[in-house]
C-alpha cells in the first residue's frame, strides 16, 4: 500500500509527512517526504498544552490547531491509501492516567478523504505496556532493507532519546530476541530549553554553542544520578519528566550548560547500552540530534562500536518516525501486532490504533 506517515515529535518544530510503500512487514520503497514548520504561536500553544489531559479547559483549540496542519500536510500528497496519524504528545504517564496525543483522526479523515489509522498508543498502555517507543517495528524492517547481518542499534534523538537494539536474523520484529528498546533519557529537549531560555534560540546549531563550554562533572553526577537511567526497560518517558533540570544548570555559563546538558544525553545514551542483550558494532542515529556535533563526537567516545547518521546507509534521518507510523498504519490494518513485551512491556505482542473512515 501506498501509506503516508505523520509525526509531530516532543521536539514540536513541526509536522513530519512521508509515504511508504509497504505491506506491513517489508519496505518495497520510499516515497516524498515534506516537512511543515510550526509558527512561533502554534509552538507557543502547544507549549502551554505541555501536561494537559483530555478535557481540560482550552484544549480543543490545541487540537483543532494541530489537526489543521495535518491536514494541509495530506492534501501536499496524491495517491496516499492510507494515513498513519500519531497527533501531538501532551502528557505520558503509562502507570498512571495514560498518555495523551492530541489530534482526532476521525475529523482528519472527513476533511482529507482518506482512511486515518490513530490513536497508536493507548490499546498498548492498557494492555499493560509503557505505550512507547512504537518506532522498533519500523527499525526493524530497516535493518531487514539495509543488509544488516548483526546486531545494531537506532538511536533516534529528538525531544527524548530511545534506542532500539534490533537482532535482524530472526523471523519477524515480535518474535523472542528480535528487539529491545526503551527511552534513554533526555535528548534534545534540554539542550533546546536552555538555549532558548538563555539566547532565545530554538536550538544549539550545529552543537557550536555546547562545543564553546566545558562540561560541569559535579552538576553532571547529579543529572545522571536520576533514577530512570537505573530502571530496567522497558521504560518511557514524558518530555517534561528532566525539566527541572535545568535548574541544575542555571548557575552555569550558558556554554557550560549546554555542554553539560549534551552530556547527559550522551551520558544516559551510554548507560542504556548495559541492557542490550549483546553488545552492538554499530549505531545508526537519528532525530535533529545527529546534527549536533558536539552530541555526536561525546557519542562516539563513550559508546563502543561506530557511531553513524542514518543517512550513511542511505535513510531519512528526519523523516524514520514519520515514516515509521505510514509503516504501522498498515500493520494496523493487517491485524499485525505493532508492539511486544521487549519494546514497551505490553503483557503480548498488541495491534494498536483505531481506524477511521471518511464516510463514518
Amino acid at each position: 500500500m501506498r501509506a503516508l506517515g505523520l509525526m509531530s515529535g516532543t521536539s514540536m518544530d513541526g509536522v513530519d509527512a512521508a509515504v511508504v510503500e509497504t505491506d506491513g512487514e517489508t519496505i518495497a520503497a520510499f516515497g516524498p517526504t515534506a516537512f511543515a514548520p510550526y509558527a512561533p504561536e502554534d509552538r507557543a500553544l502547544l507549549r502551554a498544552a505541555l501536561g494537559r489531559w483530555p478535557g481540560e479547559p482550552g484544549l480543543d483549540a490545541v487540537e483543532a490547531r494541530v489537526r489543521a496542519a495535518h491536514a494541509a500536510a495530506v492534501r501536499r500528497f496524491a495517491g496516499v491509501e492510507i494515513v498513519g496519524f500519531h497527533g501531538q504528545t501532551l502528557a505520558h504517564e503509562p502507570r498512571g492516567r495514560g498518555t495523551h496525543q492530541v489530534g482526532r483522526g476521525d475529523l482528519l479523515a472527513r476533511e482529507t478523504g482518506v482512511p486515518v489509522v490513530w490513536d497508536f498508543r493507548t490499546a498498548d498502555v492498557a494492555s499493560g505496556g509503557e505505550g512507547a517507543p512504537l518506532v522498533p517495528f519500523f527499525h526493524f524492517a530497516c535493518a531487514r532493507r539495509i543488509g544488516a547481518e548483526a546486531p545494531l542499534a537506532f538511536l533516534n534523538l529528538g525531544g527524548v532519546g530511545n534506542v532500539t537494539w534490533v537482532d535482524p536474523r530472526r523471523p519477524a520484529p515480535e518474535a523472542e530476541g528480535a528487539l529491545v528498546a526503551f527511552d534513554t533519557g533526555p535528548g534534545n529537549a534540554l539542550i533546546d530549553d536552555f538555549l532558548n531560555q538563555r539566547l532565545g534560540r530554538p536550538l544549539d546549531e550545529d552543537g557550536a554553542v555546547a562545543a564553546a563550554g566545558r562540561v560541569d562533572e559535579t552538576v553532571l553526577a547529579a543529572l545522571a544520578a536520576h533514577p530512570f537511567i537505573a530502571r530496567k526497560p522497558p521504560k518511557s518517558l514524558d518530555r517534561q519528566d528532566f525539566h527541572g533540570f535545568l535548574d541544575r544548570v542555571a548557575p552555569l555559563s550558558t556554554e557550560d550548560g549546554a555542554a553539560t546538558l549534551a552530556a547527559l544525553t550522551v551520558a544516559c545514551v551510554a548507560e542504556a547500552a548495559r541492557h542490550f542483550p549483546e553488545p552492538v558494532t554499530r549505531w545508526l542515529v537519528c532525530g535533529g540530534g545527529r546534527r549536533n556535533r558536539t552530541v555526536m563526537a561525546m557519542l562516539a567516545q563513550r559508546t563502543n562500536g561506530e557511531v553513524a547518521p542514518v543517512e550513511a546507509e542511505g535513510l531519512d534521518g528526519d523523516m524514520l518516525e514519520a515514516q515509521a507510523f505510514a509503516y504501522l498504519a498498515v500493520r494496523v490494518l493487517r491485524g499485525l501486532p505493532t508492539s511486544a513485551p521487549a519494546t514497551t512491556g505490553v503483557r503480548l505482542p498488541v495491534s494498536g490504533g483505531r481506524i477511521s473512515r471518511p464516510e463514518e
